[in-house]
């Protein structure tokens, strides 16, 4: 029992002080990679890691990263009433979806030749090394939601090459995280890492062959 015990608090910890290095590598490559390539100068970028690294719940078996790459020289809305009237005018310009995904997935291409997988309806997948680790990197726009009241919160659009989108708050859900940890004295996210090391060992051990996050890829925001 104490051995188990003894298991289960080293459970609770985050990814290792190597892996959260690799991971800031990549990060940075990232940016890089998006600040280096010209069709963007002058451009508004936001590039930010969500899912669980910016949240601080990946562990070491599940420590790739999820950044986006949001433009925010224009943005996409929904009201709370359908047909409410939104501040400004339609966008004319040339930065449709498609062409936003191109130009990301140019701009990893030649920072990381021959490592990425753009076969995805909506991240490109950045294969690891002995420096970095893996990483799913999404375009999107700027996204708000209007409320009756006239404000709106924030967030991100994804278009997927299917014809489907996606809608994110990954500010919303970090700041709910740790508002939520504080509440719980700290043992929410411990737990969470928990619970994704117990199915990870699950699935290792045979025990376990469909799950809500799959060993190495998972976290659905």
């Amino acid at each position: 029992m104490a051995a188990l015990e003894d298991k289960l608090r080293g459970w609770t910890g985050p990814s290792s002080d190597t892996e959260k290095e690799k991971q800031k590598r990549t990060v940075r490559m990232i940016r890089e990679a998006v600040e280096n390539h010209s069709v963007f100068k002058g451009c508004s970028m936001k590039v930010y890691a969500k899912g669980s690294y910016a949240n601080n719940t990946n562990v070491r078996s599940d420590s790739d990263v999820d950044i986006a790459v949001q433009y925010t020289n224009l943005f996409y809305w929904k009201e709370e009433t359908p047909g409410a009237k939104v501040p400004g005018e339609s966008y004319k310009g040339p930065w449709t979806p498609s062409v936003l995904r191109s130009e990301l997935k140019a701009a990893l291409e030649a920072k990381f030749s021959g490592q990425v997988d753009s076969s995805g309806s909506t991240a490109f997948r950045i294969n690891s090394s002995s420096a970095r680790v893996e990483a799913d990197v999404v375009p999107c726009f700027d996204f708000r939601y209007y409320f009756n009241s006239g404000t709106y919160r924030e967030g991100s659009k994804v278009f997927k090459t299917d014809g489907g989108s996606l809608i994110n708050y990954p500010e919303q859900q970090r700041t709910n995280g740790v508002a939520k940890n504080k509440r719980s004295n700290l043992r929410y996210k411990q737990a969470v890492r928990v619970m994704k090391r117990l199915e990870n060992a699950m699935v290792y051990d045979g025990q376990r062959s469909s799950c809500r996050w799959k060993p190495h890829r998972h976290e659905a925001t």
